[in-house]
């Protein structure tokens, strides 16, 4: 960063800022206000912004329009972008898959995940997903409990195999794993350093002057973009450890001008 303090703190959803399609703890949300007090608070996930009103923004704490205004919500990697404000969500844009590029990625995916014996008899919800501007492949379906879906995969082979499959189908769009059980399909490009450089250019915040926090930095995980464009990044191992952070970090912040 061009200074010791970020502008922007931004986050990864699941795993992060809470376990898996699970609502934040209260602490967490204390923690992401008190921070929105001293920078600008995003979140960048590959879900969809129903799990980020669920997950986040529906579990709050009562604050002022002034207070979750510093909130940016990037839903599917950046593909969408809303505010909060005084009406509730609103949208600032939404770059949606046309209607042959879905059905192009609902057949390749399906028909691979057949293929390679991926595709659940007895799902818990739906397995495929259309979230407007992303293609969602849940292995275990979208409602499964957290204990199936982190013993599912544990080293990432399956969701690698797939993911290999389905892009060599669909060449024209981007197709990257995403959750411990998932694999997300956009246009091509998208990914969270392209939600980050969405950000820069809305905020007019430096991307020097930004910091990531994700559990999957590794070079096979979905957050490893944001680390390889040259953010500085911070790594976590689940919700409370990045709420440990989170209290060591917030007190160093300057209270904003």
């Amino acid at each position: 960063m061009s200074d010791t303090s970020p502008r922007l703190v931004a986050f990864d959803l699941d795993d992060t800022l809470a376990p898996s399609k699970t609502a934040i703890d209260p602490r967490m949300g204390d923690l992401l206000l008190a921070l929105a007090e001293r920078v600008e608070v995003a979140i960048i996930s590959g879900g969809q912004l129903q799990q980020f009103k669920t997950q986040v923004v529906e579990r709050l704490p009562a604050a002022s329009t002034d207070l979750v205004s510093h909130l940016h919500l990037m839903p599917t990697c950046g593909t969408q972008y809303y505010r909060l404000s005084d009406d509730g969500i609103q949208t600032v844009y939404a770059h949606s898959l046309t209607d042959d590029e879905k059905s192009r990625a609902l057949a390749a995916v399906r028909e691979e995940a057949e293929r390679l014996g991926l595709w659940e008899a007895e799902p818990w919800g739906e397995i495929l997903e259309d979230r407007g501007s992303q293609i969602t492949f849940s292995a275990l379906g979208q409602s499964a409990p957290l204990e199936a879906k982190m013993a599912w995969d544990p080293t990432g082979e399956k969701k690698n195999s797939l993911r290999e499959a389905v892009a060599a189908r669909i060449p024209d769009l981007e197709v990257r794993s995403g959750g411990s059980t998932s694999v997300d399909i956009t246009h091509r490009g998208i990914d969270k350093a392209y939600g980050m450089r969405k950000l820069a250019e809305a905020t007019g915040i430096d991307l020097d002057d930004m910091l990531f926090v994700g559990d999957r930095l590794d070079p096979d995980g979905n957050d490893y973009p944001v680390l390889a464009m040259g953010v500085e990044c911070q790594a976590v191992h689940g919700w409370e450890d990045t709420a440990d952070y989170l209290d060591a970090l917030i007190p160093t912040l300057p209270a904003r001008a």
